[in-house]
């Protein structure tokens, strides 16, 4: 059984992680260049992360469960970690954004990356940690 919850565990990181990547990576760089008006960009902004905090919860939810499930306990307070910088993202940062001033704009922009950063090293780093130690690595 553990090795299945280690199988579950490392794929729902593993998601989490490359979304991230992916979304810092691919999606907002190219967002960044394609929209010339800072409105635009904003709501095409919104659009993108509009509902992801639903999706995201449960998988929290699902890694720290797993984790347990498989015994390596050590990387619950990474998750942790990772769920409290998302529940400020998620909670704090956006709702504010919502409201702020055009030129409040790239402010918030700069801090969501830097958070949204953490968040992916976090994960990222959880999942290779998860994996070496699984495999007999360290």
């Amino acid at each position: 059984m553990t090795a299945l919850f280690t199988t579950v565990h490392l794929a729902l990181a593993a998601a989490w992680a490359g979304a991230m990547g992916y979304s810092l990576l691919v999606v907002q760089p190219k967002a960044e260049r394609y929209f010339t008006k800072d409105d635009e960009l904003e709501d095409f902004l919104l659009v993108m992360a509009h509902g992801n905090r639903w999706k995201v919860v449960p998988l929290i939810a699902a890694l720290l469960v797993t984790a347990a499930l498989a015994k390596i306990y050590y990387l619950l307070p990474v998750y942790l970690g990772a769920a409290i910088i998302f529940a400020n993202v998620s909670w704090r940062h956006w709702p504010a954004r919502v409201f702020a001033l055009p030129a409040e704009r790239p402010g918030f922009r700069k801090r969501l990356k830097v958070q949204a950063w953490a968040m992916t090293v976090l994960v990222g780093g959880a999942f290779l940690t998860g994996l070496a130690a699984t495999s007999g690595l360290i």
